[in-house]
């Protein structure tokens, strides 16, 4: 396995068939819109190859808030269902904490749905725990992926 760092619109769009197990609903503009929006704020993404098959794939972006100073944040944490289960998530995360102390960053973040338990049991065991709650006041229900 392969792991890759996706730094142009077109290497992200590539790997658009992915992207699609965690939004289904997601069509290859609206994807594309956002990444328009998104790539110049220092977006990324990391994707794992198996031969030429993406099996792997999160976005990462870094940021500074006034409580925890420069963090890292994984955003749309995907490995492929038929996949899973080969150390691919653990691969990714342990990149994600080289690249976070490589930037200088104080912690890496990431949300997860409340009733993802699959997903909490992971980031448990990659050494991640909840420091409190995120909350969201939802304006545009049209607007979610």
């Amino acid at each position: 396995m392969l792991l890759k760092e996706l730094t142009t619109k077109q290497e992200m769009l590539a790997q658009f068939e992915i992207m699609q197990h965690l939004y289904s609903n997601f069509t290859l503009e609206k994807y594309e819109s956002y990444l328009d929006a998104i790539v110049p704020h220092n977006y990324t993404q990391i994707a794992v190859f198996e031969g030429d098959v993406c099996v792997g794939l999160s976005g990462l972006w870094f940021g500074i808030k006034l409580w925890c100073g420069k963090y890292l944040e994984i955003d749309n944490f995907i490995v492929h269902p038929e996949h899973r289960q080969k150390g691919i998530g653990k691969i990714m995360t342990d990149y994600v904490d080289a690249k976070a102390i490589e930037l200088g960053c104080t912690m890496t973040v990431l949300d997860a749905f409340t009733g993802n338990y699959t997903a909490h049991r992971f980031y448990y065991n990659q050494g991640f725990v909840p420091k409190g709650f995120h909350f969201l006041k939802i304006l545009n229900e049209e607007g979610l992926s």
